[in-house]
């Protein structure tokens, strides 16, 4: 039917116009190249004849698309695909009639709805490549910039600024992967499969895939147009960063706060207070956690439409459910480049780091271990030697500097029964944050040697990663063009 007269006005306003709003801003381009796809096909295969084949042509390549996408909403007809129709057959006559042969609103739809969401998977693939670019080039400046880590929210032992950025730049590596993986199963084609049978007309599925830029067919023409995983997947994966990415966040607002003082954030990025002169509310970052947050319930929403819904072609997984999975690799997407902007004009204070690193009593897991090497302790005795040190340095508000080698023996006294052979020079160096780091160079630890060589390698699978997703959008972009190409060669050879 492409009229709504005799349809409910409250339909047309609720169900029918929202509809054709979406169309409008995401459908257009993919609808008209769905079309010059299966005209191109349809003529390959001599199921139109040139003349009228060429009448499309012209037809489609005359389509105005500003008009479609600042159009009214008027209800003379139902949707975007038959007010284009409508106009096809005013420009082309009755050829226009033969452009449905072998296709279906069920299959063109899955085919727009998945052309649409490989462009949005890549957008956020090439963003979330960005930010990792800026934690790499953030890793960099901060190879030696020592601070406390935290476990349980509590201070736990020296690490640097570097070897947490890797850290974040890991997830997001794998974060982009599940999105590539999404892609991969968004990326191929429903044409062809019609209703759910296919069709009696010799068409070529895979021609028409190739035409628009997916990698292959749907080869069930049932689960073509029945299987909406393909969006669950972009959700999931949108899910999941968005996740990693609020952890990201959250850390970045503790470390903003004055008793951390860890990061500053540049101007552009805070708010004054109308009341209180002193203060740089971090209010990107807030943003940030909140966008991230509809993020992840734009795809929970995903699941919740698709959840208990018949495994056929119907309603509740096409133009209800498709932009909830669209907003949400849009936000994450524009998350992705405000974060990196953050992060690389973000500053930090080297020296009052260091100054905290040196006091604290996170070094003394190394105490330990140098127990163990020097005097031939059990670690469970070298521990307990070491608790009793740190408990009396909690007791007596001492900064680990202030502890003595006699505290320690005085320790050791007490817990196996004789005096150490610990110098204070081994003391000393046992306490020091920068050898604790360095000394941690085992794969994957903090020393700046070994976050040097990891920084190599992310930045190599970075490169790799650009190029994949490189490859793929120019897969797309040459595809758009090659159709207008084709067209247009008929009409000049007409």
């Amino acid at each position: 039917m492409t009229s709504t007269a005799g349809k409910s006005e409250v339909y047309g306003r609720i169900v029918l116009e929202p509809a054709y709003r979406q169309a409008q801003a995401h459908l257009l381009d993919p609808m008209i190249a769905i079309h010059k796809a299966h005209l191109i096909m349809l003529r390959r295969q001599g199921l139109i004849g040139e003349l009228d084949a060429n009448k499309l042509a012209e037809a489609l390549l005359a389509v105005d698309r500003e008009h479609y996408r600042k159009g009214a909403y008027t209800g003379e007809f139902e949707d975007l695909f038959f007010e284009m129709e409508h106009e096809l057959l005013s420009s082309a006559g009755d050829a226009a009639g033969n452009l449905h042969i072998g296709r279906s609103r069920n299959d063109m739809g899955i085919a727009l709805y998945r052309m649409v969401l490989r462009e949005k998977i890549l957008q956020t693939i090439d963003s979330a490549l960005g930010l990792y670019r800026s934690l790499l080039t953030f890793a960099a400046e901060h190879v030696d910039t020592i601070y406390i880590a935290l476990t349980h929210t509590q201070q736990a032992q020296p690490t640097t600024i570097a070897h947490y950025a890797s850290a974040v730049a890991y997830f997001i590596e794998r974060d982009i992967k599940r999105l590539q993986s999404s892609y991969d199963s968004c990326n191929v084609s429903s044409l062809g499969a019609a209703a759910l049978t296919t069709s009696g007309y010799p068409l070529d599925r895979e021609f028409v895939a190739r035409l628009l830029g997916f990698s292959g067919i749907i080869e069930n023409s049932y689960d073509a147009v029945s299987g909406a995983d393909y969006a669950g997947e972009a959700a999931a994966a949108a899910q999941i960063a968005a996740v990693n990415a609020g952890r990201f966040v959250q850390d970045l607002l503790q470390w903003c706060t004055q008793e951390f003082g860890v990061l500053c954030l540049a101007d552009d990025f805070v708010q004054i207070s109308s009341i209180m002169p002193q203060k740089r509310n971090p209010v990107a970052l807030e943003h940030a956690r909140s966008l991230l947050s509809s993020c992840k319930g734009n795809a929970q929403t995903v699941f919740a439409m698709i959840h208990n819904t018949p495994y056929g072609d119907i309603v509740d997984t096409e133009d209800d459910m498709q932009p909830y999975v669209w907003k949400s690799l849009e936000t994450l997407e524009a998350v992705y480049r405000l974060l990196a902007a953050i992060i690389a004009s973000a500053s930090v204070d080297r020296e009052a780091l260091s100054r905290r690193a040196k006091t604290s009593f996170a070094t003394v897991t190394e105490l330990a271990d140098t127990l163990v090497r020097t005097e031939g302790l059990s670690f469970r005795k070298a521990h307990e030697v070491t608790s009793k040190v740190a408990a009396l340095g909690a007791k007596e508000a001492k900064s680990v500097q202030d502890i003595t080698l006699r505290e320690v023996n005085d320790a050791a006294l007490e817990t196996v029964g004789r005096k150490l052979q610990l110098t204070d020079e081994q003391l000393e160096r046992a306490l020091d944050p920068e050898h604790f780091v360095r000394i941690r160079s085992l794969p994957g630890g903090p020393s700046p040697r070994e976050v040097g060589r990891a920084l190599a390698d992310q930045e190599q699978r970075r490169q790799t990663l650009q190029q994949w997703h490189d490859e793929r959008l120019g897969t797309i972009r040459n595809a758009a063009m090659q159709l207008d190409h084709i067209l247009a060669s008929w009409l000049a050879m007409a």
